[in-house]
């Protein structure tokens, strides 16, 4: 007897929003933009050195993934906002991206 296999969706394949929305369901925190068609989170830190710290973590991560956030710094708080601008919206990357931001 053979099992079929389900065939894996390529990582770069833009997602539907009804997917976006049901993935985003285990992630706390994050929520979808529809001005920006991003995902999007807001981290506070006590601190701006902290702040830093935590955006030198994301730029890490990405840099090694070859996919980058767009961040918005204000002092203590930053904002992440991820979709893969090069498939035209949300990917299985930018929760592969969240994933590794948030086990920090």
């Amino acid at each position: 007897m053979s099992q079929q296999k389900k065939k894996e969706e390529p990582a770069d394949r833009v997602l539907r929003l009804e997917r976006v929305h049901k993935k985003l369901t285990r992630y706390r925190g994050w929520d979808y933009d529809d001005d920006l068609e991003a995902l999007v989170r807001t981290y506070e830190f006590p601190s701006f050195p902290a702040a830093i710290r935590f955006v030198a973590y994301v730029a890490e991560l990405a840099e090694l993934a070859q996919h980058h956030p767009d961040i918005d710094i204000r002092y203590s708080r930053v904002k992440m906002a991820l979709s893969t601008h090069d498939a035209g919206g949300i990917t299985d990357k930018d929760f592969d991206l969240i994933d590794q931001i948030d086990q920090r």
